[in-house]
């Protein structure tokens, strides 16, 4: 019998196409058999308003406690598998939540479905209208709430991965420069400048009198940016969409009320602008925050006019959800993405207080008499005596995901908008965002220039602890973490 001639006897080496279609052959298969990759998705949103009143409402200098809650608080999971990786986002209406607790409910939910604690972003939006769960100034931690929490929170992702559908995903970037400034501003020289530590040497103050004559200039950039998260059933069905703002919060809230602030208002807005109320499963839209910690909803060049309660939060929330929406019609899908998260620990040392400072912290509390107290000076004197129990190093959590082209990382920091800005400037992946206050809570995270300027967000506390050089450690490491995901 006569041989047929093979190219490859004359030196021609086969593609890889050839080799994946001759093996398809071999196998009996044809090249339209070939198994197609599908990308699944599921999002719930679940309630963690408290179930019994009055509770501590966290978000101020002083314990005050909230016997109703005005609009309800929810924790909002959003979960992603490609047939490869499962990852799970959250976030949660609260001012700030301790690590023990995100780890106890990444722990319940990742015995109920199989995704690695390691996979899974817990946030928190930052209103400072939520339940006290962590400890900071007076505020009295809501013991009876923390369980309750942590039992919701993975409750909400085994839900979510209970709904995984066939999805598509798809990103864009919005922008509305309307609602972010600066709120660190430096004065004009010789306008006074005080601390609660008596050492007058702050150069920038926060929160500054609007349209004052004093003021000179902001101390720092805000970030514009409205990255948007699009997800979709493939018959076009909404399920989901992340958005992201670097906004501190709104306020405007009676000190007796609970509320989502304009985080929980954006996702009715957002929801009602593709009336996708009604939808089953329900459709989540949720509003992390960016990178904040110096940034605020006031306009200090011009003032503005005082709202009635929650006024001021509707008005943003409907402003940033419009913008929101507008980069969600850009939005193009894809129909299968790579899914890559990659998660570490860094030790970052303590700004602790020294000999001198802490018997100046004991003699104005002895002095004083017992608290509470209204007077920052003595409000500090006990932050001071409750920083030098702290250990000498703390370790945060900090992680970097990769959902086909867009770039995520989180910190668990109010992060200056200067390290975001850096971040999506310097990351391999186009769009890249930021979350902070995500998976534990470890204060302000001015950059060490921003430290040398003094100011409310450097002033030692547990709401600041962490050394001048943390931001440009945290910052390293995430880009790091980037780095590996691209790949």
């Amino acid at each position: 019998m006569r041989r047929r001639n093979s190219p490859f006897q004359f030196g021609l080496r086969p593609t890889p196409a050839v080799v994946i279609l001759l093996g398809l052959l071999a196998s009996g298969l044809s090249a339209a058999e070939t198994p197609a990759r599908v990308l699944r998705a599921g999002a719930y949103a679940i309630d963690i308003t408290p179930t019994r009143f009055p509770v501590s409402s966290s978000g101020s200098m002083t314990h005050r406690t909230a016997d109703k809650a005005h609009d309800p608080l929810h924790a909002r999971c959003l979960l992603l598998d490609n047939g490869e990786t499962k990852i799970a986002l959250v976030t949660c209406d609260s001012c700030m939540i301790p690590r023990e607790i995100y780890d106890a409910a990444k722990h319940q939910a990742s015995q109920a479905t199989g995704i690695p604690t390691d996979h899974i972003l817990c946030s928190a939006t930052h209103t400072h209208t939520a339940v006290t769960v962590g400890p900071t100034f007076q505020s009295l931690v809501q013991e009876d709430y923390l369980d309750f929490l942590a039992r919701r929170i993975a409750e909400g992702i085994i839900q979510a991965h209970s709904q995984l559908e066939p999805a598509r995903v798809g990103w864009a970037i919005g922008n509305n420069p309307r609602q972010v400034f600066n709120r660190r501003w430096f004065l004009r020289s010789g306008t006074p400048i005080a601390d609660p530590f008596g050492h007058g040497t702050d150069t920038v103050k926060m929160n500054p009198a609007a349209n004052s004559k004093s003021l000179l200039q902001p101390a720092g950039p805000v970030d514009p940016e409205v990255p948007v998260l699009a997800v979709q059933a493939i018959d076009g069905r909404p399920i989901a969409l992340w958005a992201n703002y670097s906004l501190h919060y709104v306020g405007g809230v009676p000190s007796n009320s609970l509320s989502a602030d304009y985080f929980g208002e954006f996702a009715r807005q957002f929801a009602g602008l593709i009336d996708a109320h009604e939808t089953k499963p329900a459709f989540v839209a949720a509003m992390t925050n960016g990178t904040s910690g110096d940034i605020n909803n006031i306009n200090f060049f011009e003032g503005r006019v005082r709202q009635q309660p929650f006024e001021q939060i509707r008005l943003v929330a409907a402003d940033v959800a419009a913008s929101a929406h507008v980069a969600y019609q850009r939005v193009e899908y894809e129909d299968w993405v790579p899914l890559r998260m990659q998660e570490t620990e860094i030790e970052l040392g303590v700004r602790r207080p020294d000999a001198a400072e802490l018997a100046r912290a004991t003699m104005l509390i002895k002095e004083a008499g017992p608290g509470p107290w209204t007077d920052q000076r003595l409000i500090y004197a006990n932050e001071t005596m409750d920083m030098a129990r702290y250990p000498a190093t703390v370790h945060v959590k900090l992680q970097a995901i990769r959902i086909g082209a867009l770039g995520i990382v989180s910190s668990p920091c109010e992060t200056f908008v200067e390290t975001g800005l850096a971040i999506k400037k310097l990351s391999p992946l186009k769009p890249t965002f930021t979350i902070e206050l995500a998976n534990g809570y470890n204060g302000y995270l001015p950059t060490f220039e921003q430290h040398a300027l003094g100011g409310y967000e450097t002033w030692r506390a547990k709401s600041s602890y962490l050394d001048v050089d943390a931001a440009s450690q945290i910052q390293k490491t995430l880009l790091r973490l980037l780095d590996e995901v691209a790949r």
